[in-house]
């Protein structure tokens, strides 16, 4: 592991006294108690809280949509140099049924030194860390060497759109932190994804004559257990220092024709998460193998394995790094958790990976509370997340 970046005390000092814990939670509950729920996606209320906040701060700003309604922030504050751009977003997932909520969803309660709300850990609390941490940076009159860049935007949770629009209308940062919950640990980069949909294809018969027509959701139920027995074990071997091991997940089915017609289709989803060293299209391949291999004795039976939408390979910067040594620098500058570690699920960070960028993966809060309810994130948390981003970006612009 690369050694941590040294942070210059004096400066860090001066920085970090601009950081105000009320503040940062009163922050946090407003941007909680804006429902920017996608779908519809509307993220332009949510984004002007941002706006005027680092505005005030003495930020150049502006915003950028690639929608009515998706509203994504470039806030800028510095000189000529390094860009250093922090990313998080600001659109939430569905709460689903609000029954299974003990506080409103969108009420920002706090309890037990949490703050609780669908969007309090993803991402809110990664987008309230960077702003405040931006904030304090612009607030504490440390000279800069470079470009602080604060991108919150639209979109992260369907498309990604948001991050590649800052990008196409000329964000153009050297490297980027982009925040997700990551317990406060530093992950060098994020598993790819090779998902694909299974078609398993047979013969429709009449139900009381099922020996007239070829069975696809039995052969469906072949492939399923095949690719359980088979490629489960091997994905448990296939492992990395920084990531968990590679994995694979069916996640939806749906085939039929009706209740009494043998299925002529079956089609299931298969969430195919790899790590670096993997490649996508050989992924995909040794899935359509033993897929194929399992309906071999089935006769009028076949199966098709197609590469879903946002096949990509892994996502790894340099653990060397300035990036990374700035960031574990300021985790052990604050007293925090120095080991490396790889993001499980994806980030709009796959995106300025691919365009080249080096990419970081950091933020407050636990990955399991995202998409659940009762969503929560820890105030010491943010307060801390919020600390380590401002000593980050003051390392890489010193």
């Amino acid at each position: 592991m690369a050694d941590p970046m040294p942070i210059d005390r004096a400066a860090a000092e001066r920085v970090l006294a601009e950081i105000n814990a009320t503040e940062v939670v009163e922050f946090l509950q407003a941007l909680v108690r804006i429902p920017s729920v996608h779908p519809v996606g509307d993220t332009r209320e949510a984004i002007e809280v941002c706006r005027a906040k680092l505005a005030d701060a003495g930020f150049a700003c502006r915003i950028e949509a690639h929608d009515e309604v998706k509203h994504n922030l470039i806030a800028e504050y510095g000189t000529t140099g390094r860009r250093v751009a922090f990313n998080a977003h600001v659109d939430v997932v569905p709460t689903g049924d609000e029954g299974n909520w003990t506080y409103p969803p969108f009420s920002a309660t706090i309890a037990d030194g949490r703050v609780y709300g669908r969007g309090a850990g993803d991402d809110k609390a990664s987008v309230t860390a960077q702003v405040m941490a931006g904030v304090a940076l612009a607030r504490s009159g440390v000279a800069l060497n470079g470009t602080l860049i604060v991108n919150e935007v639209a979109d992260e949770e369907v498309s990604g759109d948001g991050v590649l629009h800052s990008l196409h209308v000329g964000m153009n940062p050297d490297v980027v932190i982009v925040g997700e919950q990551t317990l406060g640990m530093v992950a060098v980069g994020e598993k790819g994804a090779a998902s694909s949909e299974i078609t398993v294809f047979g013969r429709t018969a009449h139900g009381a004559l099922p020996w007239e027509g070829a069975n696809a959701i039995e052969g469906m139920a072949r492939v399923i257990v095949a690719l359980s027995d088979e490629l489960g074990p091997k994905l448990q071997t296939r492992t990395h220092p920084y990531f968990k091991p590679s994995s694979l997940s069916v996640n939806l089915i749906n085939g039929g024709v009706k209740s009494n017609v043998v299925p002529d289709r079956c089609t299931a989803y298969v969430d195919r998460r790899i790590i670096p060293g993997e490649d996508p299209a050989v992924v995909v391949a040794e899935m359509q193998e033993i897929a194929s291999r399992a309906v071999a004795g089935m006769d009028g039976v076949t199966v098709e394995v197609r590469g879903a939408d946002h096949i990509a390979p892994a996502s790894m910067s340099d653990p060397a790094s300035d990036l990374v040594r700035a960031m574990l620098g300021a985790n052990a500058h604050l007293g925090l958790d120095t080991t490396l570690t790889g993001f499980s699920m994806a980030t709009d960070g796959r995106f300025t990976a691919r365009a080249g960028i080096p990419t970081i993966i950091y933020g407050p809060g636990d990955p399991r509370l995202a998409h659940v309810p009762n969503e929560w994130v820890g105030i010491d948390e943010v307060v801390s997340a919020t600390k380590a981003y401002a000593l980050a970006a003051l390392a890489l612009l010193s």
